[in-house]
């Protein structure tokens, strides 16, 4: 009966699609937002995710993919938020508060003045998995492929950037354009998931995994491979709630994913709420 209810889904075309995008999304997320949680720069994603807008509404009115849209205008916010940061005394979660809106609101004009209205913004922000072809497939499984071998290549030198920025920098690593690779990986995540998530939901695949994953293993390739386990075992897990209870599948992800961190937040060995306080009673005993 069991075997019955997890093979029937994958009668159809759609399904499946569906859950190998589920699976590639839940490993580049995690393997991306592992940098970001040890940086703690958690909400540049989000502060991305918004500023696609505008490029996505340009794209759509010169019959352009949405996605390279997406992906420029992405970019553009990171590198605002950069040069407000190193051009004044302006810290960096005060650059985003202000880029975010500021790209929102560029977006919503656009929409406007160029008429692309016709634009579903219901797909783009909140996702619609179960709508993608095997070229989105394609397209999601080349990017993921990218990021991991440009991870596995450079994985020492980004680690010692993530972790030292100064003494990268001091050592004589290309500090810049390492940020502004990982700014590219972020986006290129972010696109990857307008068609699984959605763009607002996004945070949760980049931040989610790997923070639960931080819970439980110190070692930041630990992160990454933990991470991706709990990021493809919430994708497909979500993808089966979906499917059977009929509720959208972006939030049904997302929902999976916020119940793992519960449950590594109250019972992780090292750094669980309900766990640790049973540790430290050990000890004093």
């Amino acid at each position: 009966m069991l075997l019955d209810g997890l093979f029937a889904p994958l009668e159809f075309e759609f399904m499946r699609n569906a859950l190998a995008i589920a699976l590639l999304m839940g490993i580049l997320g995690a393997v991306v937002g592992s940098y970001l949680i040890v940086q703690q720069m958690g909400m540049i994603g989000d502060v991305i995710s918004h500023a696609v807008l505008p490029g996505v509404s340009i794209a759509f009115f010169l019959g352009l993919n949405l996605s390279i849209g997406a992906f420029i205008s992405g970019i553009l916010s990171a590198l605002v938020m950069a040069a407000i940061r190193l051009q004044s005394r302006i810290k960096v979660d005060t650059a985003m508060a202000l880029t975010l809106p500021t790209f929102l609101g560029v977006g919503v004009i656009l929409i406007s003045v160029l008429e692309t209205n016709r634009v579903d913004l219901s797909h783009i922000l909140f996702g619609d998995i179960l709508g993608v072809r095997q070229e989105d497939v394609l397209q999601i499984f080349i990017i993921t492929l990218i990021i991991l071998v440009l991870n596995q290549l450079f994985y020492k030198e980004l680690q010692f950037y993530t972790f030292d920025p100064l003494g990268a920098k001091a050592c004589g690593l290309p500090v810049n354009i390492m940020y502004f690779g990982l700014v590219c990986a972020i986006t290129l995540t972010i696109v990857a998931s307008m068609q699984t998530v959605g763009a607002l939901l996004v945070m949760s695949l980049l931040v989610g995994p790997a923070i639960t994953a931080y819970l439980l293993v110190k070692e930041l390739y630990q992160m990454m491979i933990l991470g991706s386990i709990f990021g493809i075992f919430s994708g497909i897990s979500g993808m089966y709630i979906s499917y059977y209870f009929d509720i959208p599948s972006g939030p049904a992800i997302v929902i999976v994913v916020f119940i793992s961190f519960v449950l590594a937040l109250l019972f992780s060995p090292s750094q669980g709420i309900l766990t640790a306080k049973k540790n430290n009673l050990r000890k004093v005993l």
